[in-house]
């Protein structure tokens, strides 16, 4: 199988590269982060750049492009743990391109891939947990339309936002809608995460929404299992990130009057670190692959690389605290902001431990968690 990638794909890395290297520097996003987390300038600049329209189908103002362009993309913005969310127009894209009919993608999928409109998922209730399938929110048929009751936690950049992909009962079933932030009986409150980003607690009462499916649950899974796609390789850059970091440090810091690179223990120690790296990019790239699949072999395929990736994040930042000594958790000092995000991506869209169970599920009478 070739792995290599096209010349095309070298160019976007290279684009998206450039940008976080001079457009995003750590002084940029502390400054962000002071302000709340979210900077409508900086996403109008991935908008600007194409990143937005990445995956929108070309008969809706798109680029038309796939999942392992998505993966180089959310690679380098890891690299720079960019906060605006992506991810999420990632998803919503996907979801929209493949569930929604003709006049809702239409309505929506220009605006978003030309960065006016910034749709993220909504669907995060405190009793799910990590579960898809369980949804309290209700939705009513209102004349020609719906009306939809919900609370929905954590939602990425929610209180900023144009509208939410909102989960909900219709029928017995969970069906999926679309409700605009300025919607009637809409209401937002947004705060600062662990890893600094903005979410929001999302409460609708009544709202009006758009019906996007009445399959709601199949277009959930796919909304999240490409999420963690999106999520694995933005962890393979703050990973990447986080070994050149913690390499450049230890060939500066000396003890004994040498640099602690030149100590075997602390070599072997990096040595494990690149290797869960490694093992982080290959599942990554598996991820990617496996979008397209059909619904069940992509949904293991997707806590299969969650499993490895989430040990994998946890691993490498704390080895980067401990190689780095106090200084490493100073919130002055970059690495920690490294740390705090890859403790939160490893949370989010389910925990290791939850993908583990997922995975075991999901062998049935197979044995071995590739067999």
């Amino acid at each position: 199988m070739d792995f290599d990638f096209t010349e095309d794909q070298q160019s976007l890395r290279d684009a998206v590269a450039r940008w976080v290297d001079k457009g995003y520097s750590f002084e940029r996003r502390n400054q962000i982060v002071a302000a709340g987390g979210f900077d409508r300038a900086a996403y109008g600049e991935l908008a600007d750049l194409g990143l937005a329209a990445l995956t929108v189908p070309e008969a809706n103002g798109g680029m038309g492009l796939g999942a392992i362009d998505a993966m180089i993309v959310m690679e380098e913005l890891g690299r720079g743990i960019v906060l605006e969310p992506l991810t999420q127009t990632l998803i919503a894209s996907n979801v929209l391109s493949q569930f929604a009919d003709a006049a809702t993608k239409e309505r929506w999928l220009p605006r978003i891939a030309g960065g006016e409109a910034l749709v993220v998922l909504a669907q995060q209730e405190l009793k799910s947990r990590y579960r898809l399938d369980i949804c309290e929110a209700k939705a009513n048929p209102s004349g020609s339309g719906y009306t939809v009751t919900a609370s929905k936690s954590i939602v990425p950049a929610g209180d900023q936002a144009d509208a939410w992909l909102v989960p909900a009962q219709l029928n017995g079933k969970i069906a999926l809608f679309l409700v605009e932030r300025s919607a009637s009986g809409a209401s937002s409150s947004g705060y600062i995460t662990q890893d600094s980003s903005r979410a929001a607690e999302v409460r609708l009462k009544d709202a009006p929404a758009e019906l996007v499916t009445t399959d709601g649950l199949a277009a959930l899974e796919l909304g999240v299992d490409t999420g963690i796609a999106a999520l694995c390789a933005y962890s393979v850059g703050a990973m990447e990130k986080t070994l050149s970091i913690t390499t450049e440090y230890m060939n500066q810091r000396k003890q004994f009057g040498v640099v602690i690179a030149s100590f075997q223990a602390l070599q072997h120690r990096v040595a494990d670190m690149k290797m869960q790296l490694e093992l982080a990019r290959s599942m990554s790239y598996f991820a990617s692959l496996k979008l397209g699949d059909e619904p069940a072999a992509r949904r293991r395929a997707l806590s299969q690389a969650k499993v490895q990736i989430g040990n994998s994040m946890r691993f490498v930042g704390q080895q980067a605290v401990q190689l780095h000594g106090g200084i490493g958790v100073t919130d002055e000092y970059i690495v920690s902001h490294y740390f705090k995000v890859l403790t939160q991506l490893e949370m989010t869209f389910g925990d290791t431990l939850y993908h583990l169970g997922q995975v075991s599920d999901r062998m049935k009478e197979t044995a071995g968690v590739f067999g």
